[in-house]
Formats: structure tokens, sequence, C-alpha cells
């Protein structure tokens, strides 16, 4: 089998988890997005998490040429991405009970604000006890996770539920257990994952249904802008200075 051929197949399987999600997950993609619009427009702020490759999602969301200004990365030390040695210690922090309450505790989360919480798996103790303390604190959550791995796997968590569980809206990516997408008989484990190209297409397609809501309501949606244009600093300065107060990653 040629290498073409392989990267045929794994776009065609991108593609069609996409417009699964496209077809499955419209409802549930628009009320997420009218949460985050009513979380500006009642002056709360917004927070993404995710741990291991899942923060790679969060990440793109965050200070992001054409996203709203107003979405801060919560970060944990130590399972963002894969910045840690070994990089394994991510993965172990991610099963440590109590982690999320001590990293809420210390963060500037408060009621009224909304964080997105992206977990492949949503079985590990750190997202879903994150997402049990965040709406103790009168936050709304919204969970970005594989729905299947709540039927075929067991939780990690102390309570033995999953993300999914402790969600105010729950966007299934219809990943399958295990991420890849191909397997060929001359290549041992399944290869080529999927997950980060679909979970990122959903939180963008989320973040332009809050634009666009916004907008319908008379509220120009705090939009950043590409600082490789002409008038982008310009422009980024001023939507920074009018919601400074809701904006953490330049303080």
């Amino acid at each position: 089998m040629s290498d073409g051929k392989l990267a045929d197949q794994f776009f065609d399987a991108a593609i069609e988890l996409l417009q699964r999600v496209r077809d499955e997950e419209t409802q549930s993609i628009t009320a997420a997005g009218t949460l985050l619009a009513d979380t500006v427009a009642d002056g709360g702020r917004l927070f993404a998490f995710g741990a291991g490759h899942s923060s790679l999602a969060a990440q793109d969301v965050v200070y992001r040429a054409g996203g709203l200004a107003l979405m801060n990365l919560l970060a944990v030390p130590g399972v963002v991405g894969v910045d840690v040695m070994p990089a394994t210690l991510g993965s172990a922090l991610e099963r440590v009970d109590g982690l999320a309450s001590a990293v809420l505790d210390c963060s500037p989360l408060r009621s009224g604000d909304a964080l997105v919480i992206i977990s492949l798996s949503g079985r590990n103790a750190l997202p879903v006890e994150m997402a049990m303390k965040a709406r103790t604190l009168g936050v709304k959550v919204i969970g970005v996770t594989s729905v299947a791995y709540a039927t075929e796997t067991r939780s990690r968590h102390t309570s033995g539920t999953y993300l999914r569980d402790h969600c105010d809206i729950v966007l299934d990516s219809k990943i399958a257990i295990g991420d890849a997408t191909l397997t060929v008989d001359t290549v041992p484990a399944p290869f080529a994952p999927a997950s980060t190209v679909v979970t990122s297409a959903i939180l963008q397609a989320v973040m332009a249904t809050a634009a666009g809501a916004l907008a319908e309501r008379g509220i120009e949606p705090p939009l950043l802008r590409s600082g490789n244009v002409d008038g982008g600093h310009e422009w980024n300065r001023r939507v920074m200075e009018e919601y400074g107060d809701r904006i953490f990653y330049q303080r």
C-alpha cells in the first residue's frame, strides 16, 4: 500500500468524522456557542482546559487571530501538552485525585464564568473532578469528549463517573476508542489519530456560533485580528483595553 493511499484514507476518515459531528452535534454546538455568548454578554469570563494532547485544542482558541479575546487557558503545570520530562508524568498527573480542586482554588474562575473542558476519554480524575468542582463554584461547563469511552471503558475517578456526567453541555467528538483511524496488515498497531483535527474543528464552530450570537444581539464580538495584517496590533490593543479585566493571558 502506498503512502499516498494511506494519506487519502486518513483524510477520508477525518472528513467522515467531521461530517458526523456536523450532522449529529449541530444542536449541542449551537447551545455551546449560545452559552459562551450569554457569558460574555453578562460580564463573565471564558476559560478552556485540556490535558495532554487535548490541550492542543484548548490552546487553539486562546489568543487566536479570528478568535474570542476573552478565551483564557486554564493551565495545570505538568499536564499542558508534552512539555514535561518524562512525558509519561503528564499522563500520571491526570489520574491524581485532588489536583483539579487545588488548581481551581488558585484560579481566577468565579461564578458566572464558563469553562470548556476537553478530554478525549473523559475518564481520568483530573477532567472529571475539574467539571464537578467548577459547577459547585457556579461555573458553566462545556465538555468536549468522546462519549464512546463512557460506554466501553471504566472511569478512573473515585465516583465512577465521566466528564460527560458533570457538564451543562456535552459535545461528542465521535472519536473511536484508541483514537487511531487506520489499520493495515503490515503495521502492528492502529495509527493516524484524528482527535485533534475533529476537536479543534468543534471548538472553532462553537466560537463562530458565539460570535454570531453576540452580533445578533447588537454586541460587537470581542475578536482578535492577526498581528501580521496592517492595523492588527492596534485593533487588538483596543479590544484588550476594553476587556482587560476579563483577559488573563496578558498579565
